[in-house]
């Protein structure tokens, strides 16, 4: 009898051991299969100014190599026409309104300290995180990104910065590596480029995410002195300068995954903050407005999902997408559940580019900062302007937006209205807003482009000289 039960208790240690080393093995293969993810993200792009947009005069063989090997999107948008609040939806994948961060700059808050951001998220499964460049989400303790979810963070606090060594620098331009300040020589573009790739190295064989955050096309518009001689008879050569040695570091880093097998397995989003500002020499193409205002030229961007092993290359997607989309693609990428307490704005966009889904990953988008509002649905479109009226256009005929069709089409007007309303319900107040200046530079601009007049200025340092007793 004895022997009888040690023969029955032997079966089930065995099969139980069994068991469970088949699902560490399932575990362990699930883990190897994890993809590396990157997200370069650029700064003031013009919406055209890539060779894989159409551009003829700025030189981008690395991006365009890489938009060719993934899936660039028609109609794609950001969740903000400036740098800070856009910065703030990409990496909590929710509208940043939802949190009060909706006016530019950080208003000596930042992020709340109870929103979680995609490196939370990827830090607890496993993934090492790294954040290059600029931050611009918070310069308190609370906000650095080493407390966000970032292992690694080397770049800079500020919204902008000089693109060479600076003396002495405060601690939000500074450059730095987990709060202890880096001194360089050379070139920004190429210090975060050449840091990108020693990342990748040190990573080893642990998935990884990446956030390559540059400061290009930004302003200062400085550039490297063999680049600006490159470039020397380019009516932009700044612009074309920076540009190029933005493409030579983005290439270095497509190289090195290369060279160490890991680039058929990276998942990598290429897009701008933002649309093209309107003094970084940037073209929006055929898009009106440009960065800091509600038309599609401050909103719409080039965008580039690849990863070879994941998803068909040389395609384009027409579908309305977001950069709030980047945090629930990755997660689905990457096999991780979402935490049940997190709630995302964003879409997975992986089934409709595998082809199992079709039409629009969004029905509609929301945009609002301060005094200015808008809304898609389809190619419907509101722009909405506090204390002055609102505009209405349909983009599928009219991209540049310029035929109001406010008194045409009043039930287009009633419907986007309403959407747009039950969306600002969920929102709180702005935590912070602009100066009073800004502000009013901003109202001035919406005002003459909603009359498709071009603005008088478009800044403070033009408005203050056009008009002293205002400014």
């Amino acid at each position: 009898m004895k022997n009888c039960f040690a023969v029955v208790a032997l079966l089930i240690f065995i099969a139980f051991g069994c068991k469970s080393k088949t699902e560490n093995e399932h575990l362990q293969n699930q883990k190897a299969e994890q993809p590396n993810i990157i997200v370069i993200l650029i700064d003031d792009a013009g919406y055209v100014d890539f060779g894989f947009m159409g551009s003829k005069d700025i030189q981008t063989p690395h991006i365009d190599a890489l938009a060719k090997s993934g899936v660039i999107f028609t109609d794609a948008h950001v969740s903000a026409t400036v740098c800070a609040p856009s910065r703030a939806g990409l990496i909590t994948g929710k509208y940043q309104q939802r949190f009060g961060f909706e006016a530019n700059g950080t208003g000596g808050i930042g992020l709340s300290d109870d929103v979680v951001t995609i490196a939370d998220v990827f830090k607890s499964n496993g993934y090492i995180t790294y954040a290059l460049g600029k931050w611009h989400l918070g310069e308190e303790a609370s906000d650095h990104p080493n407390q966000r979810g970032f292992d690694e963070f080397y770049g800079f606090l500020a919204g902008s910065r000089s693109y060479f060594p600076l003396e002495n620098p405060s601690k939000e331009k500074m450059l730095q590596r987990n709060g202890e300040r880096v001194i360089f020589e050379g070139y920004m573009t190429d210090v975060l480029g050449d840091q990108s790739v020693k990342y990748v190295e040190a990573s080893k064989d642990k998935p990884f995410f990446m956030y390559l955050s540059y400061n290009a096309v930004h302003t200062p518009m400085h550039a490297k002195h063999e680049d600006l001689e490159k470039f020397s008879n380019h009516p932009r050569k700044e612009l074309a300068a920076m540009t190029w040695s933005l493409d030579e570091n983005i290439g270095k880093l497509i190289k090195k995954l290369e060279t160490s097998g890991k680039r058929d397995n990276t998942l990598i989003y290429f897009l701008s903050d933002n649309g093209g500002a309107h003094n970084n020499q940037s073209s929006t193409g055929p898009l009106k407005g440009w960065k800091g205002n509600k038309f599609e030229g401050g909103h719409r961007v080039p965008f580039v999902v690849s990863c070879p092993k994941m998803i068909e290359g040389d395609k384009t997607f027409d579908g309305l997408t977001s950069s709030l989309d980047i945090f629930a693609t990755s997660l689905s990428a990457s096999k991780i559940e979402k935490p049940e307490t997190l709630e995302l704005d964003g879409e997975n966009l992986l089934p409709y580019l595998k082809g199992e889904k079709r039409g629009n990953p969004h029905e509609s988008l929301f945009w609002r900062k301060l005094e200015e509002s808008a809304v898609r649905k389809g190619d419907l479109k509101l722009i909405k302007l506090d204390g002055y009226g609102t505009v209405l256009y349909d983009l599928d005929s009219d991209l540049g937006e310029s035929n109001d069709l406010l008194e045409t089409n009043r039930e287009a007007l009633k419907m986007l209205q309403s959407k747009y309303n039950r969306w600002e319900t969920q929102l709180i107040a702005p935590l912070w807003d602009e100066s009073k200046p800004w502000m009013d530079v901003t109202y001035h601009i919406h005002k003459q482009l909603m009359q498709n007049k071009e603005p008088e200025y478009k800044d403070i340092w033009s408005a203050t000289f056009k008009n002293r007793n205002n400014f």
